[in-house]
Order: C-alpha cells, then structure tokens, then sequence
C-alpha cells in the first residue's frame, strides 16, 4: 500500500488537501467519493511495499477504538456504518487511514477479523482470534468489551514496566553525570594544590589522580562503551539462538528487575488465556496465539513444551508443572482451575496475584534504590575530601613537629 498526498474538492466546493494510504489511485479515488470528495490531484510518497511503513497505532488510539466502537455495536449499530463513523471523526492520520482501509476490505468482502490482520503490528494475532470469535458467535460487543478491560490492563502494565527500568537508568545517568564533573572539572583544579605542597602523596589520592586523568583522556572511551556493549549484544542476539537465551535468562535473574519482570510476563500470560479459553478457544490454540507475544525467548520455549505435553495426552496443570519454569502459584491454580472446569477464572486470579506483587515492587524499587545512591555520592565526596585533606593534615602535621 502507498502514501499519496492529494488535493480534492468536498461537496461544497472547498478545495481539500491530506494524505491517504491506498492501494492504487483508483481505490484512492474511492476513499475519497465515499468521504463526499472529488479527486483533482495526488501525489505518491511512499513506494509500495510494507502497507504499515513505521507507523503504528498508539496505545491510546487503539484502546478508544475499542470502547467506541464497543459501545456503537453495544447500540445495534452495523460493524460498517460503526467505522465509518469513527473514521469521519477522526482527525487526519494514520489512525484514521487504517480505519478507512479497514472499512474499504470490509466493502471489498473481507471479514472484520480478516481486515484487521491486514494491520498485524496494530493488531496482535490475540485480538485477531478473538475478533475471529465474535464474528462467529454473535458476541463481537462483548468481546470488544473484554479487550477494552485487557488493552487498559496491558497500559497500566507496560507504564509499570518503565517505571521499573526507567528509574535504575535515570539514577545511574546522574551517578555518572556527577562523578564525570567531580573527575574533569573539580579534582583536576584541586589536586595541583595538593602537589605543590610536597610529601608523600597516598595511595588513595593517586587512585583519585589517575581516575580522573582517565575521565579526561579517555572520556570518549566511557560513553561510547555503554552504546557498543548494547549494539554488540542485539547484534549477538539476533544471530546467535544460544545468546538469545543467555541474555534473556540474565534478564529474568537480574536483582529486583528480573523477578518484576518475569512476573509482568507470567502475569500477561496468565490474563491472555484465560480471554482466550473463555471466548470458547481451546487451551491448545490458546497457548499457540500466545506464544510469540512473550517477548522472552525461555518463556516461549517453555510454552512451546507446555502445549507439546498437552498434546501428548497429559493434563494441563501436569504439563505447566513438567516444563519447571513456572512458579506453584501458577500451577496450583490451573490444577483448581481443571478440577472446578473454571480455568479462566483460574487464571485470572493469577493475573490479580502477579499485579498485586508487581505494584508492591515497583512501590518498593524508589525507596530501595534512593539511599543507595546517597550512599554511592556519600562515598564519592568522601572519597575526594580524603584523598584531598589527607594529604593537606599529614603536611601542617609535619610543619608543626
């Protein structure tokens, strides 16, 4: 699908200028009658290829497209007429070109959940199926309406999931930010006085003297460390299987960020399927739709195991506990869960114990990791006020004897 830019006259002769995607100028002349506009002239942006290009629906758009269009099927709108109306109230965009496109494949004789899977980096395979299911159901107002509740889960998740990495690296930036200005701007204007008054300089101080000579001749070397050592491993990553794995189990074990997001993925797991099971899809397909959104490498590969024991005949609560990657609290609840024949409901009570421990967690990380950074500054200033008064107190102690 390409980009055009074009110029169009609406029905009440006003010139109107934006950008659609489209397939042809044919279906762009289309688009463009079915919004009351005549064509004049277009111009092609983007040649054809991906029809996504790098745009992608935000996490916003994508949850009041849901609601809204939950509520007008809610209200015995038709599915057609529900995108078109959400499409003229759009602003122009992206969002708007897809719901356009959206309703043209609908015109065209797709299903809704066939449309939709022509934008599968807005649309996940997950909310693809469960489209699929309430087209053939009949219950496509109430399925919207569980992926509203899962899509605003989700967001509340992924802020959680910032939260918990974004301030470790705020608070290393400024560690590092003020240790560079102590070595290159403070030491450097402070030792010269500490030579010039003779005697035996400490092995503390000439620590403190040569750190802050390799801050300022090898700064280059400091910064662009941290980005060489990230472009290496993605690199390692991405053609290495063994490394993928290697990186992933480091992440998953790493001190208080690994356990927290070990239980964001288990935690999204657990929520996928039980929507999944309880739109009537099997725990099989189930665990097949929800295998590549686990973004970790271990965990695919143990839902991988999981549905191969399924297969094979075992029961599903067996199957988690053979793979030994999950924690007995997932365990425990599929196997109540089986013998009750309520595994949604199972499972989502394992997504409100993981929830609650992810919030206690991330409520805990600030408090955890502000005095440690006191503690590191502490030693820090402590570190320079030694190294530069020692040597200062052992030289007016020398005058005096």
């Amino acid at each position: 699908m390409s980009k055009y830019k074009y110029k169009a006259i609406d029905q009440n002769g006003k010139l109107v200028k934006g950008q659609l995607h489209a397939n042809n100028i044919l279906e762009l002349e289309a688009r463009l009658a079915a919004q009351s506009q005549d064509l004049i002239r277009y111009e092609e942006l983007t040649a054809k290829g991906s029809r996504f290009g790098h745009r992608k629906l935000e996490r916003n758009e994508l949850i009041n497209f849901v609601f809204q269009l939950e509520q007008l099927t809610k209200a015995g709108v038709p599915l057609l007429d529900s995108i078109h109306d959400l499409r003229d109230t759009a602003t122009e965009g992206y969002y708007r070109d897809v719901l356009a496109a959206i309703a043209e494949s609908i015109n065209g004789g797709k299903t809704f959940s066939e449309a939709l899977s022509e934008f599968d980096k807005d649309f996940d395979t997950v909310f693809t199926s469960l489209i699929k299911v309430g087209e053939e159901t009949g219950e496509l107002p109430k399925i919207l309406k569980d992926m509203g509740k899962t899509l605003k889960w989700i967001d509340e998740l992924i802020s959680a999931t910032k939260k918990v990495l974004i301030y470790p690296t705020v608070v290393a930036i400024v560690v590092f930010c003020v240790t560079a200005f102590l070595m290159v701007y403070l030491v450097p204007q402070i030792i010269p006085f500490v030579e010039e008054m003779g005697g035996q300089i400490p092995f503390h101080t000439k620590a403190l003297i040569a750190v802050s000579d390799f801050f300022i001749g090898y700064w280059w070397v400091i910064i662009s460390t941290p980005i060489v050592t990230f472009m290496t491993i993605k690199l390692l990553c991405k053609r290495s299987e063994k490394m993928r794995f290697k990186f992933d189990h480091l992440k998953l074990h790493f001190p208080i960020i690994g356990n927290i997001l070990y239980k964001i993925k288990l935690a999204r797991l657990a929520n996928y399927m039980s929507l999944l099971y309880s739109s009537g899809i099997t725990v099989l397909r189930s665990l097949d739709i929800c295998k590549p959104l686990m973004d970790s490498p271990i965990l695919e590969l143990a839902v991988d195991n999981v549905r191969q024991h399924i297969n094979e005949g075992k029961g599903i609560s067996d199957s988690f506990q053979a793979v030994d990657v999950f924690p007995p609290l997932v365990i425990r609840m599929i196997r109540v869960g089986e013998s009750t024949g309520n595994i949604d409901e199972s499972l989502l009570n394992v997504t409100y114990f993981f929830n609650r421990e992810i919030e206690d967690a991330v409520e805990k990380i600030e408090p955890a990791i502000t005095p440690i950074l006191t503690v590191i500054m502490g030693g820090l200033l402590g570190w320079i006020m030694v190294s530069v008064l020692g040597p200062v107190w052992e030289t007016i102690g020398s005058l005096g004897s």
